[in-house]
């Protein structure tokens, strides 16, 4: 079996940043509209009016204060509030595939390595543009890559759970080195009409580099020490968009396909779920979390960041043990956790220990230990 190291880190950050008070406006607007349409049906019980929402509501309930997306004009316009992404030319490179390129360019350049190095590609994230054929075969052609590659999907856990399936194809002899990208346009899945929900994503790209700790040359890597992975079925997290809702009788519009949850719900059930995943884990590898320099956490709601870390810790997290970048990119799902990583990392001295860790839909969750070289 041979050791695994993450030599290389890349990310793409989308052209458009949006406050939460230029998103605000829009949604209020809506709200005027809405309701100025509806008023007899609203004065009549019919129907209750819609809530106005505010820029200090939305950092208090989540601790996000702007997003980065693909496209604001659409999401910022109170007549369509959905992101304008006008679809290409079956030949000409999907937009998740340029996302990923260029973050996985990143990484390369950071490992040290080239197309020529690597013989898998993974391509983990919460939405594909398509069944088929693979964004991960498109990515790895625009790449230049040889081998193989395939897409999966694990929702906000789908970067840590795509990190285990590399480790396990590198340390079996497989491949000797394995890109692992999520390409993450959350905007595209989000009800920007709902109150309770219409600021917690972004748009962004990771990309991760790994390969078989006795090649790498990368002046910053991390040996992975170990992974755990879990899983518990959950509704309270859900999206219904599919190739099925075509055979509904009822239609596509008849009920709402997009991202849905159970907010309170989630907070309750997963926090606790997380930290004592993390904390058996770090057990099996006779670790303290004391010892650990740095929890690279996914980046959903601060609060519940700020839950597990004291979880673990059994005392509130210092700034730069749980670093924070859901205030500046929001929810970015996969992508989060590893935005954390790559721009957090570069302190760590040699033997410093740090976990990554990501949770979500599912339920799933996912920890890798990683030790700086």
């Amino acid at each position: 079996m041979y050791k695994v190291v993450i030599s290389g880190t890349g990310l793409f950050t989308p052209p458009h940043a949006v406050s939460n008070e230029a998103l605000v406006v829009a949604f209020n607007q809506y709200v005027a509209d809405f309701n100025a349409a509806h008023a007899a049906q609203i004065t009549g019980g019919e129907i209750a009016a819609l809530t106005e929402s505010s820029a200090e509501f939305i950092e208090k309930a989540s601790g996000i204060k702007q997003r980065y997306l693909m496209d604001a004009a659409g999401v910022l316009d109170s007549r369509r509030m959905a992101p304008s992404l006008p679809e290409r030319d079956n030949d000409a490179l999907s937009v998740q595939a340029e996302m990923a390129v260029a973050a996985a360019r990143e990484a390369l350049a950071r490992a040290g390595r080239t197309a020529a190095d690597i013989d898998m590609v993974i391509v983990a994230c919460s939405n594909m543009p398509r069944p088929y054929p693979a964004l991960s075969i498109e990515v790895q052609q625009a790449l230049g890559i040889s081998g193989y590659a395939f897409d999966m999907n694990v929702a906000c856990s789908s970067a840590t759970f795509g990190i285990q399936t590399a480790v396990g194809a590198i340390a079996s002899g497989q491949a000797r080195a394995v890109l692992m990208v999520n390409p993450e346009i959350c905007s595209a899945h989000l009800n920007f009409r709902d109150r309770d929900s219409h600021f917690i994503f972004g748009d962004a790209c990771t990309a991760v580099l790994l390969e078989r700790a006795e090649l790498a040359t990368a002046a910053q890597r991390f040996e992975v020490v170990d992974c755990k992975l879990a899983t518990l079925f959950s509704n309270n997290i859900r999206n219904n968009f599919g190739f099925l809702n075509r055979c509904d009788e009822r239609g596509i519009g008849a009920l709402d396909k997009l991202f849905v949850q159970q907010g309170r719900k989630v907070f309750k059930e997963v926090c606790p779920m997380v930290g004592e995943h993390i904390v058996t884990h770090l057990d099996s590898q006779a670790i303290q979390p004391g010892d650990v320099k740095r929890f690279w956490l996914h980046q959903a709601n601060l609060s519940m960041n700020q839950l597990i870390a004291r979880r673990v810790l059994g005392r509130d997290a210092a700034a730069d043990e749980a670093p924070v970048i859901l205030d500046r990119y929001a929810n970015t799902s996969s992508a989060g956790s590893v935005i954390a990583l790559h721009l957090h990392h570069e302190d760590m001295a040699a033997g410093d220990l740090g976990v990554l860790s990501s949770f979500g839909a599912g339920y799933s969750v996912g920890s890798v230990i990683l030790r700086k070289c």
